[in-house]
């Protein structure tokens, strides 16, 4: 076999470094920390690929089937398995008032993988199977746990974008500068955060228009959040900078002519970095819940769209927590996604910590 060209080689090598940087990491990791990051992974991948997971429309009313109970499934055996390898009967409910449902075992419902664009859904769109059952509409509750990931698991990380940003440079700038600058912004991040947020939150969603698509209603509550939010971390910066300042690295800097903003943009801000990493994605939770706490009050996320948060609206009623608990579920995927952010967190705090790079 012939070596490779010399050009090639470098790009080649680089490539292998970070393999091994990536393996190592892995291998650092403890295990809540890698459950989360393939938690983490499955949710954004429902945000990315909905319409091929979800096995149904999200908006889609089985009008005959409200608060369905899940469906089991069953092994085709035979011929039959010529329509698919699982099956489930069709449930069909002989108590309108209490909807009680009894499986109907005249029937089959198969399950088709990879059919019409889906990764899993039924022969016939007009028989459903319901893998976490249905909502009070009818409606099937995985294909909308399934879009509500697009708005709960990315509502964090654009906040989070928006804010830290906001917060590092304004931080920095002012931890750098000093003086009477510093003191202004200082002066005002204190008086955004003796605010009350969540009720200074509910205000503020409370001037949002009615009728306003879900794209400006998302963006509209995650620009709400960041205004909020980007004071508390802003102080916090100012004050590591204004140590920065007086490192022997940016006294250099300064003494060979460096401008302010190059001085900010190559050494302040860099230095800060791996703090302002820790901190973010342990605050990524903290817009989930506050996009959650909206919806679930009527003042996020409206229906007929999904997010995690106005899908656990039905589960406010205690009668419908006892007699149909799957209503609970978008709460178990906000749960988990929250836990796993937050020990991701905890890895990274561990690992940039003074001594453990390595």
């Amino acid at each position: 076999m012939s070596a490779l060209p010399r050009t090639l080689e470098p790009a080649f090598a680089e490539e292998r470094r970070d393999r091994g940087a990536l393996a190592r990491e892995w291998r650092l990791m403890r295990w809540p920390a890698r459950a989360s990051l393939v938690m983490l992974v499955i949710f954004y991948l429902f945000a990315a690929a909905s319409p091929l997971i979800a096995p149904y429309d999200p908006v889609r009313q089985y009008r005959d089937l409200p608060d369905c109970p899940p469906m089991a499934l069953h092994l085709t055996r035979g011929a039959d398995r010529v329509h698919g390898w699982l099956f489930a009967y069709p449930l069909k409910m002989v108590d309108p008032l209490a909807r009680r449902f009894v499986p109907d075992l005249s029937r089959k419902t198969y399950l088709r993988f990879f059919y019409r664009g889906h990764l899993f859904t039924t022969e016939d769109a007009s028989t459903p199977y319901f893998l976490m059952g249905s909502e009070g509409l009818g409606r099937d509750l995985f294909s909308r746990i399934v879009y509500g990931a697009r708005v709960s698991m990315c509502i964090g990380l654009v906040g989070v974008l928006i804010s830290f940003s906001l917060g590092l440079f304004v931080g920095a700038f002012s931890g750098y500068v000093g003086g009477r600058i510093d003191n202004l912004i200082m002066r005002w991040c204190e008086i955004e955060m003796s605010l009350p947020q969540f009720y200074f939150l509910l205000a503020l969603a409370a001037v949002i228009p009615s009728g306003v698509s879900t794209v400006t209603s998302f963006f509209l509550i995650v620009a709400i959040m960041s205004f909020i939010s980007w004071a508390s971390f802003a102080r916090v910066i100012r004050g590591m900078a204004a140590a920065i300042r007086a490192e022997p690295f940016v006294v250099a800097g300064r003494a060979l002519g460096g401008s302010r903003a190059r001085i900010l943009a190559r050494h302040v801000i860099p230095a800060m970095l791996g703090f302002a990493a820790i901190n973010a994605s342990l605050s990524i939770p903290g817009y989930m819940l506050g996009e959650s706490a909206l919806s679930l009050l009527g003042l996020g996320i409206q229906e007929p769209a999904a997010s995690w948060g106005n899908l656990l609206s039905q589960a406010m009623d205690p009668q419908n927590i006892e007699h149909y608990p799957w209503v609970l579920l978008p709460g178990l995927f906000l749960s988990l996604a929250v836990m796993a952010f937050n020990f991701l967190g905890d890895h990274l705090r561990d690992r940039l910590a003074p001594g453990n790079l390595r």
